[in-house]
This record gives C-alpha cells, structure tokens and sequence, in this order.
C-alpha cells in the first residue's frame, strides 16, 4: 500500500507529518506543492499557539508491505 506522506515545519520550528491514504499514485510535483501551499496558507490545524502545517517542507510516497507470520 501506498501512503503519501506531507511533511511541514510548524511556526515554532517542530516537524510534522500528513499521512494521506488511498491517493493517486500519480500525482505531479505541481499539484503537490500547490495543495501543500494551500494547506499552510489556511492555517486550519493549530494546537494552542502553534500552526502545525504551517511551512511545507517536502511530500513522498512511502509504500509498505506486509510480511504475515501466521494466521488463525
């Protein structure tokens, strides 16, 4: 599965991550910053005093798979 991860710096300096799921895998550099962009300009995720998303870092595909052991 693939996830698309949206990686931003708050105003106070911390990282912190979007995890997307089920996204199109095929996304243009583009249309990424430009959601990105959109994100932080709307200031619409705060804790407290801090605007989490509030400077866009950089975005990337994380694919994980799964390995079962077992299963019952």
């Amino acid at each position: 599965m693939k996830v698309l991860d949206l990686i931003f710096k708050s105003n106070q300096g911390k990282l912190h991550t979007l995890k997307l799921n089920y996204v199109n895998e095929n996304l243009a550099e583009a249309t990424v910053k430009q959601t990105m962009e959109q994100i932080s300009q709307s200031e619409l995720f705060k804790k407290g005093d801090e605007i989490i998303y509030a400077t866009p870092v950089k975005a990337k595909y994380v694919t994980t798979t799964d390995d079962p052991v077992t299963s019952f």
